[in-house]
């Protein structure tokens, strides 16, 4: 019975992961993350890849809403912001728990984007980008003004918020690391479900001829508002999360637009309209930002030209990455994942039918007299 099961399961990996060369890569991918902090690493190092996993969450819900719906936003930081604030208030102001405060900022987060969806879809294009990028530029200025200091904090934010893990201060990060970890596999095999359902190729409809969707009778309006929707639920996940695992505080950083620009940048260098794109444009990004420009670039510097870099090394960190950004761009313009992507399926060897297992062959036959 055990060995049947087994041997069931093996024929199911071979014919859907191992025998296809992007899956399987995704799966060594996940498994190597999986693996990192039983080498012992750094607890910087692994801040590094809890704030890549948080990331990766964030940009994929951008890409779920503009590459496969085609809605262009340049305001996904309000939903970010609204799950840091709302978690936070929820946490300090009533006392809550993080396991009911995260699900209450979904919640919160879910009703704003029904409300922002209504009056941002009667606008398309650029007229859309712009509507969208107002929405957190208004909050921002809202939580900053003086007589409502005492709710939200002013310039200094709400400060305190409890961590998730606080029975485990050792072992803390690494605890923290698995959490941002389970959520960025939970979300990606959610986000490629949709993907592939019917909804998800309602979107894709819309996002290659809108007119030709409503000619044939999709109610347009109905699906772009659910993915909306769907990528401010998502969006706000990662804004509560990330206020409980990096500076437990919730500031008005979180709706600035460099936060809104973010998900862009890292979505193009992974490769927009897919799933694996903004999951591997986010660990170049950080790996990029957050250990070469500002880790090991100055560690060489000093250790071997004996050279100390200047406080102004910070402005010409910025230039220098994005000159990076801007070549690999330009290298790879459908994104470095993808271009990868298609490299590897040139490689893909499709194995014979009776090869993978006598259940795959029967399924198989059971479609063909169908």
């Amino acid at each position: 019975m055990v060995m049947k099961y087994f041997r069931r399961a093996y024929s199911s990996f071979a014919a859907h992961v191992f025998d296809i060369p992007p899956r399987f890569m995704a799966f060594l991918f996940f498994i190597t993350l999986s693996l990192i902090p039983l080498s012992g690493l750094n607890p910087y190092y692994l801040n590094i890849l809890i704030y890549a996993n948080i990331l990766a969450i964030f940009s994929a819900s951008w890409d779920l809403l503009v590459g496969r719906t085609g809605q262009i936003s340049l305001g996904h930081a309000l939903f970010f912001g609204i799950g840091s604030y709302s978690t936070a208030l929820l946490s300090t102001s009533f006392g809550l728990p993080v396991w009911i405060t995260i699900p209450s900022a979904i919640l919160i987060g879910s009703l704003a984007a029904v409300l922002v969806g209504f009056p941002s879809l009667r606008v398309k294009g650029p007229y859309l980008a712009l509507v969208s990028m107002a929405f957190p530029l208004i909050i921002w200025r809202i939580i900053k003004w003086a007589p409502l200091t005492p709710i939200f904090g002013g310039e200094y934010g709400i400060r305190g918020l409890p961590r998730f893990f606080p029975l485990v201060l050792p072992q803390l990060r690494v605890a923290e690391y698995y959490l941002s970890l389970v959520l960025l596999f939970v979300t990606s095999i959610i986000i490629y479900k949709i993907a592939n359902s019917k909804t998800g190729i309602v979107f894709v409809s819309i996002l290659d001829d809108e007119l030709a969707s409503k000619a044939c009778g999709i109610n347009v309006t109905k699906y772009k508002l659910m993915s909306f929707i769907i990528s401010g639920l998502i969006g706000t996940l990662t804004g509560s999360v990330h206020a409980h695992l990096f500076s437990r505080t919730s500031t008005p950083a979180n709706f600035e637009l460099t936060l809104s620009f973010l998900p862009i940048v890292v979505t193009f260098l992974g490769g927009i309209g897919t799933i694996y794109g903004p999951i591997v444009g986010a660990y170049i990004y950080s790996i990029l930002d957050k250990y070469f420009l500002t880790d090991l670039l100055p560690k060489l510097l000093r250790d071997n030209l004996r050279m100390t870099l200047p406080s102004e090394f910070e402005y010409a960190k910025f230039l220098i990455f994005s000159l990076i950004v801007l070549i690999l761009v330009i290298k790879w313009p459908r994104g470095l994942a993808r271009f990868t992507t298609d490299k590897l399926e040139d490689l893909e060897e499709a194995r014979d039918l009776d090869e993978r297992g006598p259940r795959i062959w029967k399924r198989y036959k059971k479609k063909e007299k169908k």
